[in-house]
């Protein structure tokens, strides 16, 4: 009986650990969890190059925090693209309210996602980005669970992005620790990790471990992951992110931007 007491005990305390910085989100208000989504701010953030004045192919991926009370939990993770010449960006994501889920559709590539301002994790720009777009059109339609949404533990939109990553090459992205469904790895348990520095392995989404340049590493948990970043200095916790150094933003333009010296 003591034993397992004992374990129920370290049942409540690890559930417990997991779901504080979700609800210090939500008590902080850190999340918009009011108004119709109508309502809610899709404004551009600024953030993507303005096609009339840059006309190299460009590809960025996004994240911004969930619609609604998920967004306490977790992230909502898109790439827009913008081929030479191209007047306009292309988003291609995961949608939960449409069948097939994977959407690709002409829009503004950096506007909030229902009341949250969008963070740039990677940017890739001229010949390297027309060459990931030739393979992101292509790669798309392979995706395995288009018929398939689960919030918890995947497959989502961060599932899909995951995915995408280790199917396009030269497509590396640090995803965030706050990116659930990240972990689901559909019919593996071992992958490389979306940055391409590390592996990872997880069954199911709900238990698993990731080690990489990048990522650092990470302890998944029932979907929720807790972590540390050694390259860059930050802890990494369920539902409030990184507490430390900034992630880095991979891609050419990045390293292109990034101080000399």
């Amino acid at each position: 009986m003591k034993t397992l007491l004992r374990w129920i005990a370290g049942v409540v305390v690890l559930l417990a650990l997991l779901l504080a910085g979700p609800a210090w989100m939500l008590a902080s208000n850190q999340v918009v969890t009011d108004g119709h989504w109508s309502n809610l701010d899709r404004s551009s953030a600024g953030l993507a190059p303005d096609p009339d004045a840059h006309p190299e192919a460009v590809v960025q991926v996004y994240a911004a925090r969930a619609y609604h009370w998920r967004g306490a939990f977790g992230v909502h993770i898109w790439v827009a693209t913008k081929a030479d010449n191209a007047s306009d960006y292309r988003l291609h994501q995961v949608l939960s309210w449409r069948r097939p889920t994977v959407v690709s559709s002409t829009d503004t590539p950096d506007r909030a996602w229902f009341g949250h301002a969008p963070e740039l994790l990677a940017d890739y720009r001229g010949d390297e980005a027309g060459q990931l777009i030739t393979q992101i059109e292509e790669v798309i339609g392979r995706y395995p669970q288009a018929d398939l949404y689960r919030v918890w533990p995947g497959p989502n939109s961060n599932s899909f992005i995951a995915w995408l990553t280790r199917e396009v090459e030269g497509l590396a992205v640090a995803l965030p620790v706050t990116a659930v469904g990240k972990d689901f790895l559909f019919d593996s348990v071992v992958a490389p990790v979306p940055s391409g520095t590390g592996y990872q392995f997880s069954l199911g989404g709900v238990l698993g471990l990731m080690l990489a340049l990048e990522e650092g590493v990470e302890l998944n948990v029932l979907g929720m992951s807790l972590g540390v970043d050694i390259l860059r200095p930050a802890l990494k916790l369920p539902g409030v992110g990184r507490v430390g150094l900034p992630a880095r933003v991979l891609g050419n333009a990045a390293e292109q931007a990034e101080p000399q010296g």
